[in-house]
């Protein structure tokens, strides 16, 4: 059996990667099957353990980094998020093309780990759409709100370190595109 591909999508925060993700995740041809993330942040209302981020403890986390068992992570607004490399192994040992979505730093990670993999991108159309995206959740205190706009700007910066960037002016014509980026790479 031939092992999976590893599809990288980044982008900054409320440029709609989950959107557009739904979008092509479940095409049967590019045999996809998305790396869950673990956090140690808390969950958001709607979201299920085992299925949007496998969440927890601060402790088990940081056990995790000591032991090398994350592809990459990173440290945002006090919590942790990474890519588990049990489970992106064992996708692709079982053949799945595997999807991590995860944000510029963690992209540089795994392309270092994975030379192979195909990164994409997602940029939006504009900082001002992005903070419009990012305000209309409602869930963040302006603070917050203000350092994902920084941190956005500074991920702008780093699209050159992307094989493909796909602009997010309507979700269902950039998740085409990166199901179109993706059959012909895999």
């Amino acid at each position: 059996m031939t092992k999976g591909k590893i599809i990288v999508i980044s982008g900054p925060s409320g440029v709609g990667k989950n959107h557009i993700i739904s979008e092509f995740i479940d095409i049967a041809d590019l045999n996809l099957a998305q790396s869950i993330s673990m956090t140690s942040r808390e969950k958001r209302s709607g979201e299920r353990d085992g299925i949007d981020y496998d969440f927890v403890s601060r402790e088990y986390f940081e056990s995790a980094i000591r032991m090398g068992d994350l592809v990459e992570y990173t440290e945002f607004l006090g919590n942790y998020y990474g890519t588990p490399v049990d489970n992106v192994n064992r996708l692709r040992n079982l053949g799945k093309n595997v999807l991590i979505e995860v944000e510029a730093k963690g992209a540089k990670a795994i392309k270092e780990k994975y030379p192979d993999s195909i990164t994409i991108f997602i940029a939006p159309s504009s900082l001002e759409s992005l903070e419009k995206q990012i305000r209309e959740r409602r869930e963040e205190s302006e603070e917050i709100v203000q350092e994902r706009l920084a941190k956005a700007k500074k991920e702008l910066n780093l699209i050159g370190h992307y094989k493909f960037v796909v602009n997010n002016e309507d979700a269902r014509l950039a998740g085409e595109l990166c199901a179109l980026i993706i059959r012909r790479m895999i």
